[in-house]
């Protein structure tokens, strides 16, 4: 099977050039070969089936610097189709690649896809997982870094090293039951643990030397719960989250929303010896909780006392810090240029859509919609039937830009939008769970959150000036969360819950951003190397 890998890898790697001619020649490129297999592993020490990358769970972090070319052949060996997403990155111009079933067609068992992929105009840190059936459950994720190009300034010294932790809430039964769970119509169990790189409980540690400070990029890959990230004795300096380089306000302890990534420094200032790091369960009761250790070099002992308590049920604090949470205005981000030089706030809206979710129930079955359309994914890529013109997949009328308030009903919903309009976008949560929404290609301004109903005089308490710029945002029980986006990214974008069940069931949709130019400056044509299903099938991309 190696043998095969390679071969197939050393193909795609001599077609690169004539495949991807649109790509900036002057940029970098970088390969990966990557197979996804199965393996048992034994996170919260309970026999499970894995999908691992390269053999390894978590999956190996990919290392890169803004506008490199990613070059990543993935090789499926499981026996069940397969697909990688992205998450923050933004395929600009070039929703093909998002690896959502959306714009993607399935990695076929015992075949490989080349995704082609440029970081353009990004930094920051984020992370990939699969995005088919119940995966996400299994493994198959991993960070991604995007350093600053050698001459763009960074608003803090380098760091003596530079840790990746995927935090997450884990399940013992395997995917495939979790899977078969929810296909029945019900509800999955509350979880069983959580994760720290993929280790239970005082399985993961980290090394430091003393007096040196340290980057940590935190990112949520679980499943449902918000999780509380804090170190023993330890302060933590905000410095960037999803691309935006932040205020360097500093925390005690940190709320990571489902989906959500964050990077902070932590100076090694303490008494030499071992400290907790500790993940808990935000708003759940019971509350889940997993420790790891970060170990200075010369440590003169072991953790010592009781792991450090942290927020549990209290919304207003979690509120209260996502406020706080702010743009560095005059910090570059990937370019030279300061952040805040984008004046979001003097823009003037087009247009206002209003989502709202809701649980139900439809012919037996637990679902979840968002104004009152529960997705269901047709037999064909949106994207390929939108770029082929194949009638009977979607219609852009299919989701309303308001609730509707009436039942839940089953179709394939695609909210039509225009290229180059600037859009509010409200969040209404009337449930009485914390929710995360992320958007696919896109990074927007989280410019309010509050309690209640939202309405036009909410926009009043706007953050005009320095909203952090992201691409998940938390929406608290009983409350809603206002964005602003720019809609520059041609393309169909998959918007959804990051509750998974829920994204699995019904609660996404996708956003058609669209224009009727046909120029490469504003999207990319078909990849040539596009797989292609469905009604798409027997169908050609481009002539080689």
């Amino acid at each position: 099977m190696a043998l095969n890998i390679t071969a197939v890898f050393a193909l795609f790697l001599s077609l690169t050039v004539s495949l991807f001619a649109i790509t900036a020649a002057e940029d970098p490129y970088r390969f990966f070969n990557w197979n996804v297999t199965y393996g048992d592993i034994y996170p919260l020490g309970v026999r499970q089936q894995g999908i691992l990358i390269d053999g390894q769970f978590p999956g190996p972090d990919i290392h890169s610097v803004t506008n490199d070319n990613l070059i990543i052949n993935v090789f499926n060996s499981l026996d069940e189709p397969f697909l990688l997403s992205w998450n923050g990155i933004q395929q600009r111009r070039n929703s093909y690649e998002d690896g959502v079933f959306g714009t993607t067609c399935p990695i076929p068992p015992g075949k490989n896809f080349t995704y082609i992929l440029q970081v353009k105009d990004q930094i920051g840190s984020f992370y990939y997982f699969p995005s088919l059936a119940f995966h996400k459950a299994a493994g198959g994720f991993g960070g991604i870094r995007i350093l600053s190009r050698p001459r763009i300034p960074v608003p803090f010294p380098d760091p003596a090293g530079d840790y990746t932790l995927l935090i997450g809430d884990w399940y013992t039964s395997n995917h495939t039951d979790l899977k078969a769970q929810l296909d029945n119509g019900r509800k999955l169990p509350f979880p069983d643990g959580i994760l720290i790189n993929g280790r239970g409980p005082n399985g993961a540690s980290f090394n430091v030397e003393q007096g040196k400070t340290y980057r940590l990029r935190i990112s949520n890959v679980g499943l449902q719960n918000s999780l509380n990230f804090r170190i023993q004795n330890h302060k933590m300096t905000l410095v960037e989250v999803e691309g935006t380089h932040t205020l360097q306000t500093t925390y005690s302890s940190l709320d990571v929303h489902v989906g959500q990534s964050y990077s902070v420094l932590v100076t090694a200032d303490q008494p030499a010896q071992d400290y907790y790091i500790v993940v808990s369960s935000r708003f759940t009761s019971p509350v889940l909780t997993t420790t790891g250790t970060l170990r200075y070099s010369n440590s003169a002992g072991p953790v010592s006392g009781p792991p450090p308590g942290g927020p549990t049920i209290q919304i207003d604090w979690s509120l209260n810090q996502a406020r706080s949470v702010r743009t560095n205005l005059t910090a570059s981000g990937p370019r030279p240029n300061p952040q805040g030089s984008y004046h979001y706030g003097l823009i003037n809206t087009t247009r206002t859509i209003i989502l709202a979710s809701s649980p139900g129930i439809v012919n037996g079955k637990q679902r979840y919609a968002i104004n009152s359309v529960s997705f269901v994914a047709p037999d064909t890529p949106l994207k390929l039937a939108d770029y082929f013109k194949i009638d009977g997949v979607f219609r852009t009328g299919s989701i309303q830009d308001r609730p509707t308030g009436g039942g839940i009903y089953l179709d394939t919903s695609v909210l039509q939008t225009d290229y180059r309009t600037f859009v509010e976008i409200v969040f209404q949560n009337d449930e009485d769970i914390i929710q995360s929404y992320h958007l696919d290609g896109y990074s927007f301004f989280v410019v309010g959150l509050d309690g209640g109903q939202w309405t036009p005089a909410s926009r009043n308490n706007y953050n005009l000036r320095d909203a952090v710029s992201r691409s998940t945002t938390q929406v608290y029980p009983k409350s809603w969360t206002a964005i602003y986006i720019a809609l520059d990214n041609v393309g169909m974008w998959n918007l959804r819950s990051e509750f998974w069940a829920r994204q699995y069931l019904g609660q996404q949709f996708y956003l058609r951003v669209y224009t009727t130019s046909t120029s490469l400056r504003d999207e990319f044509p078909i990849p040539r190397n596009a797989l292609l299903c469905g009604k798409a099938s027997g169908r050609h991309t481009r002539p080689l």
